[in-house]
Formats: structure tokens, C-alpha cells, sequence
């Protein structure tokens, strides 16, 4: 690796004439000024609106256009006209810090192993760009990152940089998932590469009417619960028993946990049968009074119960356990 690798900034975009400038300037005005950025422009349908924007931009930047086919088609094209050695996402509607790739690029420099994946904290603004909140990440050891891509939504996804070999090992982003593509190539990766967080927000992720969390908010349950349920089956044994002190019931029960926080019933629902199957084979039961721990978890159970009690229309009828 170089010393100053040529980082791609790959910013996709449909009808984002109202974020998109921002963005882009972000990107204009980082530190590390060995980058390129490429904007991609997925088929939007506003009347010229997104183009003129980017084309007022010039030799700045590198433009694309494509018939409308998803960010995950968007990401893609990117990345097979990207030149660099790292791939850097920015969604048209976010914000980079300027710092965000000279931080991640000097962490790099210190390490042996430039193959791994770097992440951040990173705040949350709203629609004039006004911070929220700031969330902080990066409780999950490096080579528990799968797990903590189930347990949590431990990055933001526009904070990662990831090497451009990575995705000859795991491929592209599945352009069938509308709301959840992102969620499976990180998962991807973690099977494959380590993730290693920087305690520092290097961008700004916009919460807005618009977004795809909230427009498609149906789909997207039923993206996560799907994924939620391959992500469990997916994830070795032997690395929740090593994550997990030899105790799976109570890991498939913060599973559950977790999914029905999401309001993904399906998945939670898998995840309390999963656990069922390992409490009894972990004969917890004889140990519940000497562990506060595993007592509390029970009354949480008990708790998530109800929630899927309120929601039984959600259950599946047919759910391997």
C-alpha cells in the first residue's frame, strides 16, 4: 500500500437535488486530498434537476448516469469505475466531516494489516443540518463484528472505508434488497475481514421525511427480519460459544431482544426458539437463582413475550427452530 492511497468517494443519488450540494462539498473540502469522487446518478426523475447540479461541479468530480435500478445498482456502478485503493460512501442527503478520510487514512498507516475495515462514531442531524445527537460505537471487539452486526447496528455505513479487494472476495451489494443491502455486505465483510472503529464522529448522517427508513418503513421490517434470520444461521457456533462464555440460550435471547426493539417479530420470534433449544440443552434453569444475570433476562423474556403477543398477526406459521 501507498503511503497516500487514492481513496474513492462514491456518492449515489436519486432525485437529491435538495442535499445534494452539501454532500458534495463535504467531499470537496476533505484534508486528504488524494481522493476522487464519483457521483452516480440512478435514473432520477425531477426534471434535470440532480444532473444540473452535479454538472455545475465540472471536472471536480467524476459524473455517471444509469437507468434507475437502487442505490445497491448505484453503489455498484461505482465501485466497478472507481480507480482507488478504498471505497469511501456518501449518500447524497449525509455529510462528511472534513477530517473523516485523513483520520481513517493515518489509522491505516499505523497498522500492518491495511485489509481490515475502519468505522466511527458519527452524529445524526436533521433536515437544516442541525445535530441531534452524537452516537457513540465501537463496543464490539474486531473479530466479533458479525456478531455485533446482530446483537446492534453498530455503524452508520457512510462512515466505513473499506479496501476495493474486499469486494473481490465477498462481491458486490445485492441489488435485490431495496432497504437492507447495506446490512448484508457489512455482514459480508465481518465474515470474511476485521472492523476496527475509530472513537470519533467523522460524519453526519441525516434524519428526514424522505428517507427510505421512513417511506419503505413496511419493507424494511420485512428486509431485516429476513436477514436478521440468515445473519443467525449464518454466524458460526463456535464464535457465539467463544463470544458468548459457552452460554447460547442467553445469547439467542438478547437476540430477541434486540429484534423486537426493531419491532422485526418474525426474527424475534426465531431467535426465542433458538434460545428455548439452548436453555434446555445449557440446563439454565438449575442456575437461574444463583445468576442475577440470567433471572433478569427472564423477566425481560417475559417482557418481549407481550410485545409479540401484540403483534401475533406478524408471527410466521411455519419457523424452523
Amino acid at each position: 500500500m501507498k503511503d497516500q492511497p487514492l481513496v474513492s468517494i462514491i456518492i449515489p443519488v436519486y432525485n437529491g437535488a435538495n442535499y445534494l450540494c452539501e454532500a458534495i462539498d463535504s467531499a470537496l473540502a476533505q484534508t486528504y486530498k488524494n481522493i476522487e469522487i464519483l457521483v452516480v446518478n440512478d435514473g432520477s426523475a425531477d426534471g434535470g434537476a440532480t444532473e444540473k447540479i452535479v454538472m455545475s461541479y465540472g471536472n471536480k468530480i467524476r459524473y455517471f448516469y444509469k437507468q434507475n435500478g437502487g442505490v445497491a445498482s448505484a453503489l455498484n456502478r461505482g465501485i466497478q469505475e472507481m480507480t482507488g485503493e478504498y471505497f469511501s460512501w456518501l449518500s447524497h442527503d449525509d455529510v462528511y466531516y472534513p477530517d473523516k478520510v485523513e483520520v481513517q487514512v493515518n489509522f491505516l498507516s499505523n497498522r500492518d494489516n491495511k485489509t481490515i475495515i475502519l468505522y466511527s462514531d458519527f452524529d445524526i442531524i436533521d433536515e437544516n443540518s442541525r445535530i441531534l445527537e452524537t452516537r457513540i460505537k465501537g463496543k464490539f471487539k474486531p473479530d466479533f463484528f458479525c456478531i455485533a452486526l446482530i446483537l446492534s447496528n453498530p455503524l452508520h455505513g457512510c462512515d466505513a472505508l473499506v479496501p476495493k479487494r474486499c469486494f473481490e472476495q465477498v462481491g458486490m451489494f445485492n441489488e435485490e434488497m431495496i432497504t437492507t443491502n447495506d446490512y448484508d455486505m457489512w455482514f459480508k465483510l465481518a465474515l470474511n475481514y476485521q472492523f476496527f472503529h475509530i472513537p470519533q464522529s467523522l460524519i453526519k448522517g441525516r434524519k428526514h421525511k424522505e428517507c427510505d427508513s421512513v417511506i419503505k418503513r413496511k419493507l424494511q421490517i420485512e428486509e431485516t427480519d429476513n436477514i436478521n434470520i440468515y445473519m443467525l444461521d449464518k454466524v458460526g457456533k463456535q464464535q457465539i460459544i467463544k463470544f458468548s462464555n459457552n452460554h447460547l440460550g442467553i445469547f439467542y435471547l438478547k437476540c430477541a431482544f434486540s429484534f423486537a426493539y426493531r419491532q422485526t417479530c418474525t426474527s424475534c420470534y426465531y431467535a426465542l426458539r433458538k434460545s428455548f433449544q439452548y436453555i434446555y440443552e445449557d440446563n439454565i434453569l438449575n442456575i437461574v437463582c444463583h445468576h442475577a444475570q440470567v433471572f433478569y433476562l427472564y423477566i425481560k423474556l417475559f417482557i418481549v413475550y407481550i410485545i409479540l403477543l401484540k403483534n401475533k398477526k406478524n408471527f410466521p406459521i411455519n419457523t424452523e427452530g
